[in-house]
C-alpha cells in the first residue's frame, strides 16, 4: 500500500519534462508517476493527492482515497467534463510564469496584426518591397478581452502598457483600475468596440460556441484595423471553427491568431491552416511549467495539511 502521504502524478505533457521535474519534487512523500510503466496497476488507495492532465480514466477509480486532485493547467474542463468525480476540491494551476508566457502570447498576437506582420511576410517571400499604409498605432486600436480572470486580467494590464484601448468582459462585473468593463448583459455594446477580440474564457456550458458568426458580425467594421481580428487562447470547445473560416472568406473577420482548437490536434484536413491571415500555434501560448505545477501543489498541500484554505478551488458551479 502506498505511503499515506503520497502524491500520483498524471500528466500526459512530454516524459522528459515530467521526468526531470519530478528530480527533487515533493520531498518527504513517496511520488507515483504513472507514466512509469513500472506503476501500472499499482495500488492507489490511501493516495491523498492527485496532480492531473487528461489522467486515465480509470485513475479516480484505483485512487478512491483522494483528499484534492491538482490540474496541470490552468483549464479544469479536461476534468470536469470527462470524468465521474469524487466531490471533494479541484486545484486549478495559478502561477507567474503560465500568466506571463499567456500574456506575452496575446501581446505578440495584437502586435502583429497592428503592425502587418502578415502582409510583410507574405511579401518578404515573394521579394517584394511595398510599404503597407495606413499604419494605426496601438491608441487607434480597441482590444477587448473576454475573460478576466487572472490570465485575462494581466493581458489586458500588459496590452494597456503598449498602447492600445483596452475593453474587458466577463459574465459577471468585474473592476480593474483604468479599463472599461462589461458584464453578460453589455456583451453587445463590448463587441461593438472591439476591434481585436481577445479569447481567454473558460470553457462551461455558457460559453461552448460562444465565438461563432453571431458574434463575429457584431465586432465593429471600419475601425483602425479595417476589418475586426479574433484571438482566441482560451478553450478551443468556445469556437465555432466552420464560423471562423466563412467570417475570414467573407471579410467578417479580417485575420485571427488560434491557440485552441475543437479537436486538437487541428486536422491537417483543416482550412484554417492555408488561410494566409490565420496564424495558428499548436496549444503551446501558455505552456505548463511542469516544475513551477509542483512547487504549486506543495504549497496548496503544505496549506491543506496545516489547516489554511485551499488557493484556486474550482467552482463546481461555474465551471472553474
Amino acid at each position: 500500500m502506498p505511503d499515506q502521504n503520497a502524491v500520483v502524478i498524471d500528466l500526459k505533457f512530454a516524459r522528459s519534462g515530467v521526468i526531470e521535474a519530478l528530480n527533487g519534487a515533493f520531498p518527504g512523500r513517496e511520488v507515483i508517476d504513472m507514466g512509469d510503466s513500472a506503476n501500472t496497476g499499482r495500488d492507489l488507495s490511501g493516495v491523498p493527492y492527485a496532480v492531473v492532465w487528461k489522467p486515465d480514466p480509470s485513475l479516480f477509480q484505483r485512487a478512491g482515497d483522494l483528499k484534492i486532485i491538482f490540474s496541470g493547467g490552468a483549464g479544469v474542463d479536461h476534468i470536469l467534463s470527462a470524468y465521474e468525480l469524487p466531490d471533494l476540491p479541484v486545484v486549478r494551476f495559478v502561477d507567474r510564469s503560465l500568466t506571463d508566457r499567456m500574456s506575452e502570447w496575446v501581446v505578440l498576437q495584437c502586435l502583429t496584426h497592428l503592425r502587418g506582420a502578415l502582409p510583410y511576410a507574405r511579401q518578404q517571400r515573394e521579394h517584394v518591397w511595398d510599404e503597407i499604409s495606413p499604419q494605426p498605432e496601438a491608441r487607434d486600436v480597441t482590444v477587448g478581452v473576454m475573460g478576466l480572470g487572472v490570465l485575462g486580467e494581466d493581458a489586458v494590464r500588459k496590452l494597456k502598457v503598449m498602447g492600445f484601448d483596452v475593453v474587458g468582459w466577463s459574465r459577471r462585473k468585474r473592476q480593474i483600475d483604468g479599463v472599461e468593463t462589461f458584464d453578460a448583459t453589455g456583451l453587445d455594446v463590448f463587441l461593438s468596440r472591439t476591434d481585436i477580440l481577445v479569447g481567454l474564457l473558460p470553457l462551461t456550458p455558457d460559453t461552448r460556441g460562444i465565438y461563432n458568426a453571431s458574434l463575429f458580425g457584431t465586432l465593429r467594421q471600419g475601425g483602425a484595423l479595417g476589418k475586426p481580428v479574433f484571438i482566441n487562447a482560451g478553450r478551443g470547445g468556445s469556437q465555432v471553427e466552420t464560423d471562423i473560416i466563412a467570417a475570414l472568406k467573407k471579410g467578417v473577420l479580417g485575420a485571427a491568431s488560434l491557440d485552441v482548437f475543437e479537436k486538437e490536434p487541428l486536422s491537417p484536413a483543416s482550412p484554417l491552416w492555408d488561410l494566409n491571415n490565420v496564424v495558428i500555434t499548436p496549444h503551446a501560448a501558455a505552456a505548463s511549467d511542469v516544475g513551477a505545477l509542483f512547487r504549486h501543489a506543495e504549497r496548496q498541500i503544505a496549506r491543506f495539511e496545516a489547516g489554511d484554505p485551499l488557493d484556486h478551488v474550482v467552482d463546481r458551479a461555474s465551471g472553474y
